[in-house]
């Protein structure tokens, strides 16, 4: 079986080539290359949309399509015939994006932000010490009994919830259909405006579906308190980014943190680079699917053998 390989990754796939199967590496911002449109497995990533949909017009053999990101949105837009199975690599950037989240929450929380402004000004920051330290505005920079509200209950926030937890937060997850996950109590989505009442901290890691465009908007930063900060380490299209700026300038949320925009890179003329206590880091959540291998070998040994497909998302 021909598998393609990314040539942005390296993959060590020696179980399947001493089965007799045959991986080659490609370049995912070019056309597949005419000698290997018979391949039967194509693995993505930080493929470009052009590279993609031309795979999915130009490999008549085509099987499976694996991703190696977390989410498949790109691969499902790409126009694939509905008889390739299409997975996903859920989990594989777990730990990473777990760890960027804290770190993106725990500097909205304790304001480095501003810190680091009065570092390159060479200025002891007195006023910052003492809002830190004030009994009335202290529990504003602690994740000490904070609220925290993680939108999008996955693996990742799996990850995520039990690092809170043993710095004191209080998690509560949104999702679909409530009940509990990973030993944390979850709501629906349709009780999110409640919740959103009593958060301090609101993370998103909302996958890009037609159902989540812009879920991030003016009514669910209105029910949070002015006091709130929001932290984005799923995808830029969940979020009404005039709607959040909105809300940053008139001093309506606290803080806020996007590793991902709508638009990326993130033209050097967008508002948001201005925009008022606002941390942005260019989509480095992830960028390291930890155990890439092991989920394409079992998932072409299960092509092979007949098996069900591990994250498989269509197909």
């Amino acid at each position: 079986m021909k598998i393609l390989v990314p040539d942005t990754i390296e993959l060590n796939l020696a179980d399947l080539t001493t089965s007799g199967d045959h991986p080659v590496v490609y370049a995912v911002d070019e056309p597949i290359p005419a000698e290997h449109r018979d391949a039967e497995v194509l693995v993505v990533w930080r493929n470009t949309p052009e590279n993609l949909s031309d795979a999915a017009e130009e490999l008549p053999k085509l099987r499976l399509v694996q991703t190696l990101a977390a989410g498949p949105d790109s691969v499902l837009a790409a126009g694939f015939a509905e008889t390739v199975a299409i997975t996903s690599g859920r989990s594989l950037h777990d730990g990473p994006v777990a760890e960027h989240a804290l770190a993106l929450i725990l500097a909205t929380i304790r304001r480095l932000d501003v810190l680091l402004e009065s570092q390159k000004d060479a200025v002891w920051n007195a006023p910052y010490n003492a809002a830190q330290s004030n009994p009335k505005t202290e529990q504003l920079y602690t994740l000490d009994g904070a609220h925290v509200t993680i939108w999008g209950f996955g693996s990742i926030a799996g990850r995520l919830a039990p690092l809170l937890a043993a710095l004191g937060a209080k998690v509560t997850g949104v999702a679909n259909s409530k009940g509990e996950r990973y030993g944390f109590p979850v709501v629906s989505t349709e009780e999110l405006p409640e919740v959103l009442r009593t958060t301090d901290v609101l993370v998103s890691i909302l996958p890009a579906t037609s159902e989540t465009t812009d879920s991030l908007n003016e009514s669910i930063l209105r029910a949070l308190p002015d006091t709130a900060v929001f932290v984005n380490v799923g995808r830029g299209a969940t979020v009404d980014e005039d709607a959040l700026l909105a809300a940053l300038q008139e001093g309506r949320l606290r803080a806020a943190a996007l590793d991902v925009t709508k638009e990326e890179p993130l033209p050097s003329d967008s508002k948001l680079w201005d925009a008022p206590n606002l941390i942005i880091t260019p989509h480095v959540a992830g960028n390291r699917p930890k155990g890439s291998a092991r989920l394409v070998t079992a998932n072409v040994t299960a092509l092979k053998e007949g098996h069900p497909l591990t994250n498989q998302v269509a197909g």
